[in-house]
């Protein structure tokens, strides 16, 4: 297969930016163009949940220093995006209306928050977003977020560091629940609760009064903030327009993330990834998927065709609390635990068939290599053997 001479990336996220890094540090020297609707250069999310929001930095983690695209000859256009792809055509529309053609194309669109129908809130996807939250949460201020998932929470831990008053609505029983579990979502309500934080779990939002949310069970709240954190929706709508498979609510994408028109990938938050350690296709929205799927995905744009097989891998800091998760567990998974859940500070193991399908470590810092190479392998073991052998021999 003959190195491509244009390669134009639709999106200047983690993964677009992840990628033209990759693509550069292989030696490439062809034309790269990125193309995105941000105005500020590619960073990467977590600190603005994290440590942006908290006040412990100015300004996120930046992908590449401010001269980097240019020193590598890299066309950055921000607030240019790609309004259209014309896979038969090999070319793109951006909307300044320049028709321009390519030879591979990485769609690396990303995701923006879902909203309520009549809400009126703030939100926590972007630079901007985060920068005008922070400026709202200050002391003495009743924040009101809806929905308990990872952003709701560790907005839940900003604002009471703030000295907000906090409270969270979810239609569910526990925070996190979908991913972790009940007995894991108990353990995050628990540390919550402790520092101040009020759930009102198990009801839903009913609708807005020009004063706030009104409750299913018919209780209005009256906030001075309303953060809506219930989730995120791919942007799928170039990749729908172009007649490119869909599938799990992602683009389809092989096991070397190629969607199904010739010469067009996708990576990060959009892809439904035909994961060789997997049963079916995964899609995950995490930092880690972007960052690591968009410096993998430079080889198949140059011809390589090498798996992706990373498993999946997030993290969190909450209060005094830090986790990493690694795997891909389901709800029927058998928990098992290792160390004190009580003080926060053990592993946790999702068991399914016998086979490790997935590890949490809370606020222990030892064993991370250990718990990949268990995931990795989806070696079988016992949970006593989890409970209490050295994890490297279980590998």
């Amino acid at each position: 297969m003959a190195e491509p001479q244009r390669i134009v990336i639709a999106g200047t996220g983690l993964a677009g930016a992840s990628a033209a890094g990759a693509l550069r540090e292989r030696g490439y020297g062809g034309k790269i163009t990125m193309f995105g609707t941000e105005h500020h250069r590619p960073y990467e999310l977590p600190a603005l949940s994290k440590d942006l929001l908290l006040g412990k930095a100015s300004e996120p983690t930046w992908v590449h220093e401010p001269s980097f695209y240019a020193d590598n000859e890299i066309d950055l256009q921000l607030g240019v995006s790609v309004l259209e792809v014309r896979p038969g055509d090999h070319a793109i529309v951006d909307s300044d209306g320049a028709v321009r053609s390519y030879d591979r194309l990485l769609l690396a669109t990303g995701s923006r928050p879902r909203v309520l129908p009549g809400a009126q809130g703030h939100v926590l996807r972007t630079l901007d977003d985060s920068l005008a939250l922070k400026s709202a949460l200050r002391e003495g201020r009743h924040v009101v977020i809806i929905g308990a998932g990872w952003i709701g929470c560790e907005v839940a831990s900003a604002a009471r560091t703030h000295g907000c008053r906090v409270t969270v609505v979810d239609p569910l029983s526990e925070p996190l629940v979908r991913v972790l579990g009940t007995e894991m979502g108990a353990m995050f309500r628990g540390l919550h609760t402790e520092h101040g934080v009020e759930f009102k779990l198990g009801t839903g939002v009913q609708g807005f009064t020009p004063s706030g949310p009104r409750l299913d069970d018919g209780t209005e709240l009256i906030p001075d903030v309303t953060v809506l954190a219930v989730g995120a929706t791919p942007r799928l709508e170039l990749a729908e327009a172009a007649g490119l498979d869909l599938a799990d609510g992602g683009v389809a994408v092989d096991a070397t993330l190629r969607t199904s028109a010739p010469d067009v990938f996708a990576a990060g938050d959009i892809a439904a990834h035909d994961h060789p350690r997997y049963d079916g296709r995964v899609r995950v929205e995490h930092w880690a998927n972007a960052k690591d799927q968009g410096t993998y995905v430079a080889g198949p744009l140059l011809g390589e065709d090498e798996p992706y097989e990373k498993s999946p891998y997030f993290f969190t800091d909450q209060y005094d609390l830090g986790m990493e998760y690694r795997g891909l567990a389901g709800p029927d998974d058998e928990v098992v635990v290792r160390g004190d859940l009580a003080a926060r500070q053990f592993i946790a193991f999702w068991l399914r068939d016998g086979r490790v399908r997935a590890a949490m470590n809370v606020n222990v810092w030892d064993d991370g290599a250990a718990l990949k190479a268990l995931v990795d392998a989806q070696a079988t073991t016992t949970p006593d053997q989890l409970r209490e052998a050295e994890l490297s021999s279980l590998v």
